[in-house]
């Protein structure tokens, strides 16, 4: 009788780190990329480098969603873990993979362009506006990947956050970092997308806090939301072929 199990921690750690490394990547590599194409136009500096980022998270979603969800971003896991759907171990497990995986993805993106691997961003962006741009962005994030799950739609969330987060670098006037692992990871590259050490702190406290309010209207908007369900964001996963959670114990069709 042949039996599906759920993947382990260290395969999860792993899918965590290579896709906040690939993610970084994109967001810095393409940011560098523009800055060179468009020298002198950020607006198609902005539009190349938000195009990049969402097709490139659509296409990690579905790489690594299977094995650990798709997070990247340690303000998805610890809402996961507030609406019972990821264990607040493995949400603290996730950190330093994520964090780590930002850092070696912008490390990456400098390399590949023929950049000192490490060049500490001066660019600041510690500003109210930016601010409150990041409670809004991470808020409805965090609103996006659990609306998706209650209505039965998690399949989509590749598209529909990929879409999100490329639509937000545009609404918002921070250019939607949402992320604490990847406003760390921007530290260390001193081009288009990076964020000063000294502005990193108000970014990462407003992350906390838009997560934190989009938990709170979860709840609210989606009271019937089960443990079951949030276990399903960002993309269906749990099991080593890839099935939805809950089917750990799942035995093969044909009897085996």
């Amino acid at each position: 009788m042949a039996v599906t199990s759920a993947p382990t921690l260290r395969r999860r750690f792993v899918a965590e780190f290579l896709g906040s490394a690939f993610l970084a990547a994109i967001v810095i590599g393409s940011g560098i990329a523009a800055q060179r194409l468009s020298p002198s136009d950020t607006g198609l500096q902005l539009l190349e480098n938000s195009a990049a980022t969402a097709a490139g998270l659509f296409a990690i979603i579905l790489m690594f969603g299977p094995v650990s969800g798709a997070h990247f971003n340690p303000a998805v896991s610890f809402a996961d873990a507030a609406m019972g759907g990821l264990s607040w171990r493995d949400a603290a497990a996730y950190l330093p993979a994520q964090v780590a995986g930002c850092v070696a993805g912008a490390v990456a993106a400098n390399l590949m362009f023929g950049l000192p691997a490490v060049s500490i961003s001066v660019k600041d962006r510690a500003t109210g506006a930016h601010a409150l741009s990041e409670v809004i962005a991470t808020a409805g994030l965090v609103l996006v990947v659990f609306a998706l799950v209650r209505a039965g739609r998690a399949a989509s969330a590749p598209a529909a956050v990929g879409a999100y987060i490329g639509a937000a670098y545009w609404f918002t006037s921070s250019t939607s970092f949402a992320n604490p692992a990847i406003t760390i990871g921007r530290m260390f590259s001193n081009t288009f997308a990076g964020i000063a050490p000294s502005a990193a702190p108000l970014f990462i406290l407003m992350q906390v806090g838009g997560a934190s309010a989009g938990v709170l209207s979860v709840k609210f908007l989606y009271p019937t939301l089960s443990p079951a369900q949030a276990a399903r964001i960002v993309v269906p996963h749990g099991t080593d072929d890839g099935a939805r959670p809950g089917a750990d114990q799942r035995v093969a069709s044909d009897g085996r």
